[in-house]
């Protein structure tokens, strides 16, 4: 907001609550009213504002509490935001953000926690970023509030404020469409993003001395880095993803149809899918049971070794 005077953040209690977990905090006061809008509470209304202020030279990033409440503001990303740039044949674009917190972890009700980001990656025109560190939450948003088109940028609540790591002051940012190799293998490849990397690390280093994991985070979901994945399906032989979204349709699907069409002859054992239940999210008491664990990924991954 320093650099670009066209960049504003617009949501419900983004100003002088800072949002609900305090993201936006502090803004208010360095840029005013102007540029830190408090809006009622309406998805549809903050994300079909966006869009307008999108299309007058602004850049606005929309915040949605949950994740689970984006529903009454799907008519205007789908309808509206994702086809501008086609509908108008290129004379329009929409460049804007819609950040929205998602995920368990934290023994919240199911609206505010699901992990439902595969309906976004289904609709051509979005653009959907998943970090897992501090590092590319300030990287991904920053390449996603230049970008020209609009983002959807998820936060993981689980790994909010869980682990410090250095972040440059300067301004930089990560490429939207490149997925990271967080850790090196031969036997087989895992492919997760946002909170999930970090459990599967865990399972990653409690395998190591007896099976070769190498860990890719996607980090963007769309456009998906199929060239990453391919090349890790292809050099390992064996691959695994994890997931905490539902596993019928997610993205753990389109993972393994990636696998299938880029790396199928290069294949030793089925793709192993790690991934929340085909259920409404559940309650927080067995919410510990519905989210992928490190000992249910070491597992998976074991057996696709074994295969």
């Amino acid at each position: 907001m320093l650099r670009d005077d066209s960049v504003m953040v617009l949501g419900e209690d983004v100003g002088d609550n800072g949002g609900v977990f305090r993201a936006t905090d502090g803004l208010l006061d360095t840029f005013g009213e102007e540029r830190v809008v408090d809006t009622p509470l309406a998805e549809s209304g903050i994300v079909g504002s966006a869009i307008g202020l999108a299309t007058h030279g602004m850049r606005p990033v929309a915040e949605i509490q949950f994740m689970g409440f984006v529903y009454p503001a799907f008519d205007q990303l789908v309808s509206h935001a994702a086809r501008l740039r086609a509908r108008s044949q290129g004379q329009y674009t929409c460049p804007m953000v819609v950040r929205a917190p998602y995920g368990g972890g934290i023994d919240a009700p199911e609206h505010h926690s699901e992990s439902t980001e595969a309906f976004f990656v289904h609709q051509p025109g979005l653009k959907v970023a998943v970090p897992s560190t501090p590092y590319d939450a300030k990287g991904l948003l920053a390449a996603a509030i230049r970008d020209p088109d609009p983002v959807v940028f998820l936060e993981p609540k689980k790994i909010y404020r869980a682990f410090r790591q250095p972040v440059p002051a300067d301004p930089y940012t990560v490429d939207l469409g490149e997925a990271a190799v967080r850790r090196q293998g031969s036997d087989v490849s895992v492919f997760t993003y946002g909170a999930m990397t970090k459990p599967t690390m865990v399972a990653a280093s409690e395998l190591d001395g007896d099976i070769d994991v190498e860990v890719v985070d996607l980090r963007t979901l769309s456009p998906l880095d199929r060239e990453t994945i391919a090349e890790s399906a292809k050099k390992t032989g064996r691959t695994a993803v994890v997931h905490e979204g539902p596993k019928t349709a997610g993205m753990g699907a389109e993972v393994v149809a990636t696998v299938q069409e880029e790396a199928l002859v290069y294949q030793e054992a089925p793709v192993e899918r790690i991934t929340g239940f085909d259920v409404p999210f559940p309650l927080h008491a067995v919410e510990d049971y519905y989210l992928p664990a490190a000992v249910r990924i070491e597992d998976r991954i074991r057996r696709a070794y074994e295969f």
